[in-house]
Formats: structure tokens, C-alpha cells, sequence
């Protein structure tokens, strides 16, 4: 029996990209004990998996932000003897980090990453056992994919499966995610009022911070019938996407895990490229590009 170590570490949208990369691994090697190391933050996704038998959460970003205190190194010593104390057949690092790379190498098994024709840092590559080359134009999720079935000794065949589950019943709501990581991603204002407008169904807006919860209201008080959902946790906002008839929102993870949920998802792309990190699922469109932000009217055909 097969075991196998999944390091991908973060952010949400990259976690979420990984999953249909470890749904391939469970079919191709029946009864394979399948563990996956995430920060903490997005240890939640990797829960939700149907084939990973162990999370194992890591707090590189806190242990960071605290290097100084004693306490945060004992938590590393402690999280590297729980880490060390399994040994297994592969160690697959999909992230390609020189951070993610450390964390592989701190396992024991047989460590797989890209090489440095692939990586996204190239230096990561000098930490693996076997290195492998995968062509950076494929989509994330055609990369970890590939990464995983040339490590693990299969062929990747099938649509993407995420292997995520959250049921809830199927409502008439809508869900708009306004909010994302970087200004030249986020959509105007006036476009989300006028959108939400034309839909003509209740719509209901998550944030995560306090800029994101302003904005949320101020659409939600421009469309007049959309509410600002209460702050929630990744868990319960998987359970809302679960059971919305639409999820419509920008280049963000949250997007992401809405459409790797089933759920019918438009992507709104204005600063990031949708053939790279675009929306990947059978029931999600992208709609945008790099420098171009769509109007009102093209989301509008998507979404009728």
C-alpha cells in the first residue's frame, strides 16, 4: 500500500487547484493513504477531500511573523518530528517553492518537484530526489496534474475532479465575491450595482476584511435587494457556494472553490490571465482579460 505526502501549502486558489491532482492519485492507486501539508488557514480544503486520510497543517506565515519567540520554535520542532515520524513512498511538492521545497525535504520519503526549467522558483529544484518537466503554459490545474501522474507512475485521463465535498440544499440565491487580493483585479463598483440589478434575484456578498465588508455594502446598498453575509469561515462559506444557483465574483480563491464545488461559477478576469489561473471546472465560464475588464452585458450573457 501506497503513501503519499501532498505539499502544497498555499494560497486558496493554488489548495483548491490541487485537489483534482490528488483525486487522480486516489484512482490511479486504489487504497493509497493519501496525507497533504497546508497552512493553517486553508487547512479546510484539504479536509473536505474525500481521498486525504491526514491534514497536516503548517504555520509558516505565523511562525514568521513571530521568528523571535522561543515558543515558535518549539511548535517547528514539534511539527517536524510529527511530519518525520511517517515515512513515505513519494513526496510530491506541486507549489514549487523554495519554502514549499523545505517542507518536502523536512519528510521522509522519496521527494518529487519541477525542475528548473518548470519551477516557479527555480532554485526549489535543487531540494528534490526527482525532478520533472512540466511545461509552464498548461493551466494550474493541467500542472499539478501532470506533475503527480509522472511522479506516482500513471497517466492523466478525465475531466478535473476535485474530490471536494459540501452539501447544502440548492437555493434561488446568488453569490457575488466582490473582494480579491490585488487592486488590478477587482471590478468597478457601479458594474457589480448594475449587474446585481439585472440579475433580479436575492445575491448575497461575503468579505474577509473590513475594506472588503465596505465595499460589499456599499454594492449591496446600490443593488437594494443584496445582503452582506456575516464574516464565516471557509467550512461555512463552501456550504453558501454549495447551495447557491450562481456564484459570480473575481480572480479570488474563493471563486475557485465555488466552481471546484459544482456549483455554476463565472470567473470576472481584469489583471490576471484566465488561460493560466482562469475558473476550471465543468460548470464555470471566465469572462475578461489581462487589462481588459468586461462590461455588465457580457457577464449578463453568461449568466442568462
Amino acid at each position: 500500500m501506497k503513501k503519499i505526502l501532498f505539499v502544497k501549502t498555499s494560497s486558496l486558489g493554488d489548495v483548491v487547484h490541487n485537489c483534482p491532482a490528488v483525486s487522480d492519485a486516489a484512482r490511479a492507486l486504489p487504497g493509497a493513504h493519501i496525507d497533504w501539508v497546508v497552512e493553517e488557514p486553508f487547512a479546510g480544503i484539504a479536509r473536505m477531500h474525500r481521498a486525504v486520510r491526514r491534514v497536516i497543517p503548517v504555520a509558516v506565515r505565523r511562525w514568521r511573523t513571530n521568528a523571535w519567540k522561543p515558543s515558535t520554535w518549539s511548535q517547528i520542532a514539534t511539527w517536524r518530528r510529527s511530519l518525520g515520524g511517517e515515512r513515505y513512498d513519494a513526496v510530491l511538492d506541486t507549489q514549487s517553492l523554495i519554502k514549499s521545497a523545505v517542507i518536502a525535504s523536512a519528510a521522509t520519503g522519496t521527494s518529487h518537484g519541477l525542475d528548473r526549467a518548470s519551477a516557479r522558483e527555480p532554485l526549489a529544484a535543487r531540494f528534490y530526489d526527482v525532478r520533472h518537466n512540466v511545461p509552464r503554459g498548461l493551466h494550474a490545474v493541467d500542472r499539478n496534474r501532470r506533475l503527480a501522474a509522472e511522479a506516482l507512475g500513471y497517466v492523466v485521463h478525465g475531466a478535473a475532479d476535485y474530490g471536494l465535498h459540501a452539501h447544502s440544499p440548492r437555493t434561488e440565491r446568488i453569490v457575488l465575491l466582490t473582494m480579491t487580493s490585488r487592486a488590478d483585479k477587482l471590478w468597478p463598483e457601479a458594474r457589480w450595482i448594475e449587474l446585481g440589478r439585472a440579475l433580479g434575484r436575492p445575491a448575497v456578498l461575503p468579505w474577509g476584511s473590513d475594506e472588503e465588508r465596505a465595499r460589499a455594502e456599499r454594492i449591496a446598498s446600490g443593488i437594494g435587494t443584496a445582503t452582506v453575509q456575516p464574516r464565516s469561515s471557509l467550512e461555512e462559506l463552501a456550504q453558501l457556494f454549495a447551495g447557491a444557483a450562481r456564484v459570480i465574483g473575481l480572480d479570488t480563491g474563493l471563486t475557485h472553490l465555488a466552481a471546484a464545488l459544482g456549483t455554476a461559477t463565472i470567473g470576472i478576469f481584469c489583471g490576471s490571465d484566465p488561460a493560466l489561473t482562469g475558473l476550471h471546472a465543468p460548470k464555470a465560464m471566465n469572462v475578461g482579460a489581462v487589462g481588459r475588464s468586461p462590461q455588465v452585458a457580457e457577464v449578463l450573457e453568461l449568466a442568462r
